[in-house]
Formats: C-alpha cells, structure tokens, sequence
C-alpha cells in the first residue's frame, strides 16, 4: 500500500440547492413530529433557507420570489440540483451549470453551525434572563 491515501471529492450541487433541498426534508419531517419539537425543527429549516435567499439578494434578484420559485420547482420536478441562477444564465440546474461544491465541505458547514447554535442555546439555559443584572 501507498503511504499516502487518494481522496476521490463527491461533489454536490452549489447555488444554495443543497440547502433548500435540505429545507424541504426538514419541514417534511416537521409535519410527523406532534411535539413541539417541530418548531425547532422548522426553525431550522428558515435558517437554511438564508443561503440561497441571500445568493439572490447578493445577485440582484427578488429574494422571496426567487426563493419560491426554485423551491416550488424542485418539489414539483423533484431535482435536488436546482438553486439560484445568480449569473443569469436562463437554467437553474446547478450541474448543467457546473455550480458545485465539495460533499464534505458544505457537511462540515452545516455541522459547525449548527454546533454553534446547540452551544449558544446551552449558554442560554444555564444563565436565565434576569441574572446578575
């Protein structure tokens, strides 16, 4: 064996299609949670949204609409690859486009953000509001 390991990068759509395909799942799975667990479930699912609303806002491009629009697409069509076409290109297909990025990448993203909120949520429970004032 070779001292070293060759890493093959899986790549995945970029453009925000990532994370309104991700958005998509977690508000479906948000429906079949009775609990009030949902609501966070759903907050979370806002919070991704916020990628590809700011890709269209940076683009020039109406943020809600545009952000309907592929979302709706990629429920009826179901194509996980579309996102935002922040180049004007007329085609929201993100690998038609070769708007990718790496698998693991975007994971690690999402992972350490979502570490960052479970932290400050703790910070939170353990001093109440009304504390050492």
């Amino acid at each position: 064996k070779q001292w070293y390991q060759r890493r093959v990068a899986i790549t995945a759509g970029g453009g925000g299609s990532n994370e309104i395909s991700c958005a998509i799942a977690v508000s479906a799975a948000a429906d079949k949670v009775p609990s009030i667990e949902q609501y966070a479930m759903r907050a979370f699912a806002d919070a991704l949204e916020s990628v590809p609303m700011a890709l269209a806002e940076n683009s020039g491009l109406a943020p809600f609409a545009t952000l309907a629009e592929v979302k709706s697409r990629q429920i009826k069509e179901d194509n996980p690859r579309l996102g935002i076409d922040c180049m004007d290109a007329g085609e929201n297909d993100m690998k038609v486009q070769h708007v990718i990025e790496t698998l693991i990448g975007k994971k690690q993203q999402i992972m350490l953000a979502t570490q960052l909120v479970r932290m400050i949520l703790k910070i939170d429970d353990v001093r109440s509001p009304g504390e050492g004032e």
